[in-house]
């Protein structure tokens, strides 16, 4: 299935019946995070795992990385999985933007995979736990 809105193309095939790989081309901002956060969302209803493949982005706004915490949210909600790969335009805005590591990166697809067949990432935290 391709999607295409404004300035980006959102692909997304099935390799099996659990895994979503969602390619994103071109420019990711303002004027199509919303729409692809929304494509996120109807794979996850459809797959427990998903894999975007940002990579090929030539940019990646703040609203992008907006999308991405709507995108874990939703997930979660959908109790899916998920793990991005970055590529130079993603990785930039990620080290400024989630110096912590929080959203679940990996370097290639198949690492990608991988790490969703680990252990669940917890979800954060944001008060601490009585000792």
């Amino acid at each position: 299935m391709s999607v295409t809105h404004t300035s980006a193309r959102f692909t997304t095939h099935w390799p099996d019946d659990t895994v979503g790989i969602i390619t994103v081309e071109g420019e990711l901002d303002a004027s199509n995070s919303a729409a692809f956060a929304d494509h996120v969302d109807e794979c996850a209803a459809v797959g427990t795992r998903l894999v975007l493949d940002l990579s090929p982005l030539d940019f990646f706004g703040t609203a992008g990385f907006s999308a991405l915490h709507t995108i874990n949210v939703r997930c979660a909600n959908a109790s899916a999985r998920w793990a991005m790969v970055t590529g130079e335009a993603v990785a930039r805005l990620m080290r400024v933007c989630d110096p912590d590591q929080t959203l679940p990166v990996a370097e290639s697809i198949p690492e990608a995979i991988e790490l969703l067949d680990g252990e669940p990432r917890r979800l954060l935290q944001l008060i601490a736990e009585p000792s």
